[in-house]
């Protein structure tokens, strides 16, 4: 069902659009793309000069063009600006940058040429997804060159599962090439939409993320014979943090109708404690970067901006493209996932270690001639450790570029490539506790809440008992892919 783009998009709208949904615009849409490119046309007739219109960009921002060379510049522009490296970004990432920068035009204040848009909307549809290389960004330029490329004909994308040149693949989908016209060049490469749709990406995967952690965490606690009394509702009351109640009301319902903690421990381990405060954070910190997402999608980011009317032209540079807020926000989500991740591993080590966990050693069937799941925990503290560093702020990596034109740079890219980064660590180590936790269910042979027993049965259905007959690691990916997208516990929107 395509998705239509009349009021601005949020990032959950990105995800959609990243896993193939299409994306449609409202009339009004093509009327405001319509407004704002015969304005340009204005200021190309009339010879005001404008950033970007009819000057260098950059550091040549006083330097003039002629009106017969704007369609030149703006083709050099991408050809020069197209210089990421490495290897090529996953379709479904691209796909939600080509989103969120179609969402961008859509407000009306860039210029672009209606049949521009149209062309990167049938991108979308045809799914002829353009090769992005993975590196060389510190705001938006790069990455969005390499897309804009295919729509000249040039650079080269995936269509029908091939990769091949950009003329090509648009000719596979039945598509032709544009010819672009003055700004064009600069808009296609221009604003936040990249770090946007990469960061908008990274939320729809936490939001599902966060509601994995509450569950395997209370199958961890029922392994562990933790003492439930740690989530009551009134305690949990006693904290002001809409986080922290949502996590511990997940909490007390996965373990509904279980065996209380009577001659238990009457106090446990802040990692089994502590889960509502730690996964409650996480679910502030993810709920405001999503916000902040949601605010950069509901903004103009372009610059220059293009304003007014054919008959009375603004054009106004700014410096709505940094998006230092975007940055900053996906930075302290990338910490807060990183906790997320380190609580789990630490419940994890609770499970294998025979001087806690009240389990046979290491959940192995026959310790000793078997390690069981020892190791699995060295693969878990190994990913916190790599989150630990993934975790270092890009926003304050900073970085002159373009001849002290550009002396501040927010990085807001590199943020949103390493929440993804960070994201699908944690779906790991959530993977491998899952399947530690289910593994030390049937060690325990405790009775399970009705919840939990489901949780676990749905492990079963695609993980065996590990008995040490055969490699660990192909049950701990299938853990992580439960974690993705299998485990029956339904999406999250933090709180």
């Amino acid at each position: 069902m395509p998705i239509t783009r009349d009021a601005p998009l949020e990032f959950t709208d990105i995800a959609r659009i990243a896993a193939g949904e299409a994306l449609t615009l409202a009339p009004a849409v093509w009327e405001r793309l319509g407004s704002a490119r015969a304005i340009v046309d204005a200021v190309v007739a009339g010879g005001i000069p404008a950033y970007g219109i009819n000057t260098g960009v950059g550091a040549l921002v006083d330097t003039a063009v002629d009106a017969g060379a704007l369609a030149e510049l703006s083709r050099n522009l991408l050809m020069s600006h197209a210089c990421a490296v490495g290897e090529p970004l996953p379709g479904a990432w691209v796909r939600a940058m080509l989103a969120a920068q179609i969402n961008n035009f859509a407000h009306g204040a860039s210029g672009i040429a209606p049949q521009t848009v149209a062309l990167m909307l049938a991108l979308l549809e045809t799914d002829c997804v353009p090769v992005v290389p993975r590196q060389g960004s510190v705001g938006y330029l790069a990455h969005m060159a390499h897309i804009a490329l295919v729509l000249i004909g040039e650079g080269e994308a995936i269509h029908g599962g091939r990769r091949m040149p950009g003329a090509a693949a648009l000719g596979a989908a039945g598509l032709a090439p544009v010819v672009l016209g003055a700004k064009e060049g600069l808009s296609l490469i221009n604003g936040s939409p990249c770090a946007t749709g990469l960061g908008g990406m990274a939320l729809a995967r936490a939001a599902r993320l966060v509601a994995v952690a509450d569950a395997v965490a209370a199958m961890s606690c029922v392994a562990l014979g933790a003492n439930p009394v740690a989530f009551d509702e009134a305690a949990m009351r006693l904290r002001a943090c809409p986080g922290l109640a949502r996590s511990a009301c997940n909490l007390r319902g996965w373990l509904a109708d279980g065996a209380t903690a009577a001659g238990g421990r009457l106090q446990d381990a802040l990692s089994l404690r502590a889960i509502p405060h730690v996964h409650g954070a996480a679910r502030v910190a993810l709920a405001h970067a999503a916000g902040v997402v949601n605010d950069e999608l509901a903004s103009v980011t372009d610059n220059p901006a293009v304003l007014g009317t054919p008959e009375a032209p603004r054009v106004l540079s700014q410096a709505h493209a940094v998006a230092p807020s975007l940055a900053m926000a996906l930075d302290g989500a990338a910490v807060a996932l990183a906790h997320l991740g380190m609580i789990a591993e630490r419940r994890m080590d609770r499970l294998v270690n025979p001087l806690v966990s009240g389990l046979p050693k290491f959940l192995a069937g026959e310790a000793g001639v078997g390690s069981g799941f020892m190791i699995a925990q060295y693969s878990a503290a190994a990913l916190v450790g790599e989150n630990r560093r993934l975790a270092a702020p890009a926003s304050l990596d900073g970085g002159v570029t373009s001849g002290l034109q550009e002396d501040y740079l927010a990085n807001p890219t590199a943020a949103a490539l390493k929440l993804l980064a960070l994201v699908e660590n944690v779906e790991r180590i959530a993977g491998i506790e899952l399947v530690a936790a289910a593994q030390a269910l049937d060690l325990a042979g405790a009775a399970m809440p009705p919840a939990v027993a489901r949780l676990h049965a749905a492990v079963r259905a695609r993980v065996p008992v590990y008995a040490d007959d055969q490699p660990l690691a192909p049950l701990l990916e299938e853990g992580a892919r439960l974690v993705r997208d299998a485990l029956p516990v339904g999406a999250d929107q933090f709180f």
